[in-house]
Formats: C-alpha cells, structure tokens, sequence
C-alpha cells in the first residue's frame, strides 16, 4: 500500500538515503532535519512516521510523546544507535510501534514499514467493523465472518415472503434477535410482534393466554379477552421454545395454523387471523419425539440455523468490543480497549453460552470485573508460587507480543530469548502469533 510517510533525523546524509529508500518503495516521503520542525508541520497526517532517537533539541522520545498527544493511533517506528535497546524498549511502552538497531538492513526495514502499515490498515478495518456492527446493534445479529453473513442474507431473503419459519439453535446464539430481525424486515414491521415463551406457559391456562376468552366464560376472570393469537393479528407472533408447548394445545394450535381462524373459549363464531408465526427451538422439531410431526410441518414453511461462535470464531473479538463499548459508555465508563493477546485469548475461550455469555463477559470487562488470562484461561482458584511466576511470565510475553502485533523474531529480541526459546514458552501458556 502507498502512504505518506514522515522520516526525522538529524543526520542530513542518512536522511535523503532513507528518504530515498522509502520513496523507492512507492511511498509518498517527506524528511525533517528537526522533529519541532516535524511537529509544526501543516496539511495532511502522515500514516506512518520514522524517526531517530538521538537527536539535539527534542530527541526521538520527547518527539514520540508529543505527536502521541495530538494522535494516538499514529504509528511511530524509532531507529536507535547501538546501545540504545533499553530506550527503545521504554519507547515501546510509550506508544512506539517498533523500532531498529542501526546499522539495519534497507530490505528489513521495508519489511517492518509494511508489517507497521498493514497492523494499521488492520486497526482501521476492526473501527470500520466496528461502525458496521454499532449500526446493526438494533438486530443484535452481529458479525462479519461468512457464517454470519450467510445467516443476514438468510434473513434478508426470508424476511419478505409470507410464510411461517422455525428458528433452531442452541442456548445464546440470538434466535429470538432473529425473529424480530424476519418481523422489521417483512411487510407486516409496522402491525404488532408478540412473544409467547412455551416453556412458562402454565398448562392450565396455556388454552386462555393463547386463543383468549369472551365475557362470562372464566369465573375467575369475568371480562372478555384476547389471546396471544389475536394480539398478533395483521403481525408476527414469536414462539419462543415451542418444543415445550403442551400436546393438547399443539393440536389446537395446528387447527388455527390450517384455517387461519381462532375462537375465543366460550365462543362459537370463529375470528378470521392474519399472522406469521416464528417458532423458536432449541432442538430440531423434526427429530423431537413427543412434538406433532404434522405441527411442525405446518410451522416449517421455512427453516433457519443460528450460527454458534464455534462456526464464527472470528467475530469473537469484533462481539466482544461490541458489547464492552455500549456497556462502558452505559456506565459512563471510557471506552475499553482490547487488545491483541485479549482478543487472541477471548478466540480460546469455549463459549457455550454464545453470544449471550460472550455479551455478558464483555459487560464485566467493560467494568473491570471479567480477566482473561494471556492462555484463555480464567483463572480463579488461589494459586501457589510457581503458578504466579508461570502466571506473571505468559503475561509480560503476552504484552510485549501484542506491542509487537505478534511477531516472535521481535518479541524475542525485546525480551533478550533465542526465538526458539520464547516459541517453546509460548506453546507451553497457549499463546499464539502471526509469526
């Protein structure tokens, strides 16, 4: 990718050769002998600034902080003399995106110029991803890996045509979100969507809450009635773990589905109803022993699958900043931030709750109550001493290969390991990287 890039050095011959090289890349360069004269520059923001440490006035530190100040998200790659690894390091805890030893090779400097801008171009996609996923949080149907973006266009396509579903999927995978999503997306958005949860549904009262009741016909309840049924006239009615329902009602319920009419208890004239039924289940109504096979062929005019976060693993950290910014800013809290060995770690975790249990960690995390370990372990039992040696080590690990976007050849140079070393260790915490 060309991007503009600001080189400062001192050194006026280094500074044309670097110039050189990096324009020779295809890179739009601009060099600056001083970094305030860097600094007090006007017009458009370089995507990428590469400066020397040792410098008179403001050297390469105070330059980073300063332009750290006005733009957090601009990357900065330092050179350092020999001896100045210590610096350095304490420059990458100041923001800096990485830096080089001189004398360095011109084709591996290239290298970390693209890694740096392609880490970039990757911050930039997760905001965009971001913005996308804020705009859809009225469906809550978030995401955007294949099996995610296969099951919206389901939805898309399914939304207009007229003809009842059955949404399966397991426990938090958002089947309820899509049944809202089929109503707002389908002609019938503005009459009303009616939830009915089967499982709390008292059988005895089951017949009363969905068909209704006119005046007189209940003792205990004197005036007349709606039921669910009618109350989704014109509409969508939702059940919600319909595999619970009763098999009495299930045989009533498949007359009103036929003939599209209902009767109050107590009353003979038959009302005509105009509804879209959604079924929920947990289960495939199919291979349910105990449910109508007739009922579920006449709720299944079509049928969806939720997708799991096992099937779309790769929206975990994408979800999970999601959820951690609406809860923050709920709370008033400033927006987390989560970085690259969290998200690594959040992609471990087992989530068998979905997207529900990945909302509420992400909650927690939000108020500083939800910890992941850099293995995806959380870890709540006490531990002994060697466990918290073991413990500190896979984190500082953690935190020098996020500040290195997950490059061990750099990692291990910042933690003074052979690189077989820090693999070794790596594999020993579960900890991944990109090479």
């Amino acid at each position: 990718m060309t991007a503009r890039v600001h080189i400062v050095d001192d050194d006026a011959d280094h500074l044309s050769a670097l110039c050189d090289l990096v324009a020779a890349a295809g890179h739009d360069v601009t060099g600056f002998g001083d970094a305030r004269q860097a600094l007090d520059v006007t017009g458009p923001l370089p995507d990428l600034v590469i400066t020397d440490l040792r410098m008179p006035g403001m050297d390469g530190i105070a330059f980073l902080k300063a332009v750290k100040a006005r733009e957090p998200g601009l990357p900065v790659i330092l050179l350092t003399g020999h001896g100045d690894v210590g610096h350095a390091v304490d420059a990458m805890r100041a923001g800096a995106e990485d830096f080089l030893e001189k004398p360095y090779d011109g084709a591996h400097l290239l290298a970390v110029i693209r890694r740096t801008l392609g880490a970039e171009a990757a911050r930039s996609e997760l905001a965009r991803l971001q913005g996308v996923l804020a705009e859809r949080s009225d469906s809550g149907i978030l995401g955007t890996s294949r099996a995610m973006r296969a099951f919206r266009d389901r939805i898309s396509a399914l939304a207009p045509v007229d003809i009842d579903v059955v949404i399966t999927g397991e426990t938090g995978t958002g089947k309820e979100l899509a049944a809202r999503a089929l109503h707002r997306e389908s002609p019938r958005a503005d009459a009303p969507f009616v939830a009915l949860n089967c499982a709390a549904l008292p059988e005895a009262m089951a017949e009363t809450i969905l068909f209704g009741h006119v005046a007189g016909a209940l003792p205990h309840d004197p005036e007349g009635r709606a039921g669910k049924l009618e109350a989704a006239h014109g509409g969508t009615l939702m059940l919600d773990e319909v595999e619970t329902m009763p098999p009495a009602i299930q045989a009533k319920l498949l007359r009103v589905l036929q003939e599209r009419t209902v009767e109050r208890i107590g009353e003979t004239r038959p009302r005509p109803l105009d509804i879209r039924v959604v079924a929920t289940t947990k289960t495939p109504l199919s291979r349910l022993e105990g449910f109508r096979p007739d009922l579920y062929f006449r709720l299944a005019g079509s049928e969806l699958v939720t997708p799991t976060l096992r099937e779309a693993g790769e929206d975990i950290p994408l979800i999970f900043a999601h959820y951690a910014q609406l809860a923050a800013r709920r709370y008033g809290r400033p927006d987390p931030e989560v970085p690259w060995r969290v998200q690594q770690a959040l992609k471990r975790l087992a989530w068998p709750g979905n997207v529900r249990e990945l909302k509420a960690a992400a909650e927690a995390y939000a108020l500083g109550l939800f910890e992941i370990e850099p293995s995806g372990a959380r870890a709540t039992a006490p531990q002994s001493l060697a466990q918290r040696v073991a413990d500190f080590e896979a984190r500082e690990i953690a935190a020098v290969l996020d500040a290195h976007r997950g490059n061990t050849q750099r990692a291990a140079e910042t933690l003074g390991l052979p690189r077989r070393t820090l693999n070794d260790k790596m594999r020993r915490y579960g900890l991944s990287s990109d090479g």
